[in-house]
């Protein structure tokens, strides 16, 4: 059947990746029919771990609601410094890796 879920970013990252440096496992998935919704399952499980990191980084750091609405800027500095964290992690766990 036809995927038709959208990729996304991690899956487009990761479909560089597997085209560049990993292209039999490439080939192999488009010519079984499977890349799409290889990419697609990689995509939806990143943004979940993304989402968890970021809720565990932000329990483990004390960014609060009272935080965003005592200093809103230190706020999105901190949640901008998470976010690029737990990004750098999906890059290392599942899309260079995989």
């Amino acid at each position: 059947p036809e995927e038709t879920r959208p990729i996304g970013k991690w899956g487009r990252m990761h479909r560089d990746y597997l085209k560049e440096h990993r292209p039999i496992q490439f080939s192999a998935l488009v010519l079984s029919g499977s890349l799409w919704a290889y990419l697609v399952d990689l995509n939806d499980q990143a943004q979940q771990r993304m989402e968890t990191l970021i809720t565990q980084m932000q329990s483990a750091e004390g960014i609060t609601e009272t935080l965003k609405a005592a200093d809103p800027t230190a706020w999105v500095q901190r949640m901008n410094s998470i976010t690029a964290r737990a990004e750098e992690i999906i890059r290392e766990e599942l899309i260079y890796n995989g």
